[in-house]
C-alpha cells in the first residue's frame, strides 16, 4: 500500500470511527452536549484529525459525563499495566502472590522500552532477581516492559488480566498480548518471530509499514474509553482490590510523572494519578498515544479522564499540547467550587 492510500486509510478510518455527538446525546450517553466542556471536547478531536482521539471524561461526585468519540476501541499500549498490577494486587490479596516474592528473570526475558531507565540497562550476567514490589514499580511507575511481561507471567499469561477484569464487570477492555507479543506485530515478523535475514534498508522499511498497518488492524489489547473509565471508578472506589492494594496502586499512578501529557496541563494544586501508553511512530504516524487518570482537587472532588488518540499524523509537540490542553479544559470545570 502507498503512503497516499496508507493515509486515505487513515483518514476513512477516522470519519467513520467518529459519530456526531449528536447521535450519542440522543441515545442519552451525553448528559450535557451543550456545555462548555463538551465543545472543547469536540474541538480537541477535530483538531486531532486525521488521527482518532477518543475521551470520556467523568465527574465522580455529579456522575456528569462528557464524551467524544467513545464507542470504539483503541490500542492501549503501556495503559494495560494498570490493569496487570491491579491483577497481581488481586493475587496479593489471596495470599497467592507475595510483594516480597522473588521473581528470576532471564536475559531472555528483558524487553526493550521504559519511560525511565530500564531493567535492561541495569540488567548484568545470565540472570537477576527482583521482587514483585519491585516489578510494580518499574512497570507501573517508570513503563518498564520487562517488568510487565514478567508480571503477566506470574498471574498466569494475559487471559488471566482480561479474566479478571470480566469478573469485575469490566467489559470493553481486553489484554491478549504481553509487550513482547505487541512488539512482533509492529515488527511484522511473521509467525516464527524471526526476522527475515539480509534486509535491505527499503525491505525493512516495507516490513515496518505492514507491522504498522496490522497493529492499527489488530483487535488485541484494546480499550474503549467506557472500559478505562470504569477499571479507574472501580478502582478509586476500592472495588477492584482491597483498600490497602487500592492505595499502593493509586500511590503507584501519582509517581508515574514521565511523560508528562494530561499532567502537563493539570495545575500543582490538582493531584493526578494516570498511566499513559505509547506506541511507536513510523513515517509521521502513530499508532498510539494515550493517558489515562483521575484528578483530584483539594477539597476530594475527583474527576477521571480517558483519552486515546490513534493513527495520529501531528508531531510529539502537537500531540502533547492536544493532551495539555485536554486536562486544562477538564480542570476549567466550575463544578469544584460548588462541592
Amino acid at each position: 500500500m502507498t503512503r497516499f492510500g496508507f493515509m486515505l486509510l487513515i483518514a476513512l478510518a477516522a470519519a467513520i470511527g467518529a459519530p456526531p455527538e449528536a447521535s450519542a446525546a440522543e441515545n442519552g450517553a451525553t448528559p450535557n452536549t451543550r456545555s462548555e466542556l463538551q465543545v472543547r471536547l469536540q474541538a480537541l478531536a477535530d483538531r486531532a484529525r486525521p488521527g482518532t482521539l477518543g475521551v470520556v471524561v467523568l465527574d465522580l461526585t455529579s456522575g456528569t459525563e462528557w464524551r467524544v468519540n467513545a464507542d470504539r476501541a483503541y490500542p492501549m499500549m503501556s495503559v494495560f499495566k494498570a490493569p496487570i498490577a491491579a491483577t497481581v494486587l488481586a493475587q496479593v490479596d489471596k495470599g497467592v502472590v507475595s510483594l516480597d516474592q522473588v521473581v528470576t528473570l532471564t536475559r531472555a526475558d528483558v524487553r526493550d522500552g521504559s519511560a525511565m531507565p530500564s531493567i535492561g540497562v541495569h540488567f548484568h550476567g545470565d540472570s537477576m532477581t527482583f521482587t514483585v514490589r519491585q516489578l510494580l514499580v518499574a512497570a507501573v511507575s517508570q513503563s518498564d516492559n520487562t517488568a510487565a511481561d514478567a508480571l503477566i507471567r506470574l498471574v498466569g499469561g494475559p487471559e488471566a488480566v482480561t479474566a479478571f477484569l470480566r469478573s469485575h464487570g469490566i467489559e470493553g477492555m481486553r489484554v491478549d498480548l504481553d509487550e513482547g507479543g505487541v512488539s512482533l506485530v509492529f515488527a511484522h515478523a511473521g509467525p516464527s518471530g524471526l526476522l527475515p535475514p539480509a534486509e535491505t534498508k527499503e525491505q525493512q522499511d516495507q516490513r515496518m509499514q505492514r507491522g504498522l498497518e496490522a497493529f492499527l488492524a489488530d483487535p488485541r489489547n484494546r480499550s474503549t474509553p467506557d472500559a478505562a473509565i470504569a477499571f479507574l471508578r472501580k478502582l478509586w472506589a476500592n472495588d477492584l482490590v482491597s483498600s490497602a492494594s487500592t492505595h499502593y496502586l493509586i500511590d503507584l499512578l501519582y509517581a508515574q510523572t514521565v511523560p508528562s501529557r494530561l499532567r502537563a496541563g493539570v495545575p500543582s494544586s490538582i493531584r493526578l494519578a494516570d498511566k499513559c501508553g505509547t506506541s511507536e511512530t513510523l513515517d509521521g504516524v502513530t499508532a498510539a498515544y494515550n493517558d489515562i487518570g483521575v484528578m483530584t482537587w483539594p477539597n476530594g472532588h475527583s474527576v477521571v479522564v480517558a483519552a486515546f488518540l490513534t493513527a495520529s499524523t501531528a508531531s510529539k509537540s502537537e500531540r502533547d499540547a492536544i493532551f495539555a490542553d485536554l486536562a486544562r479544559a477538564v480542570v476549567s470545570l466550575d463544578a469544584p467550587a460548588n462541592h
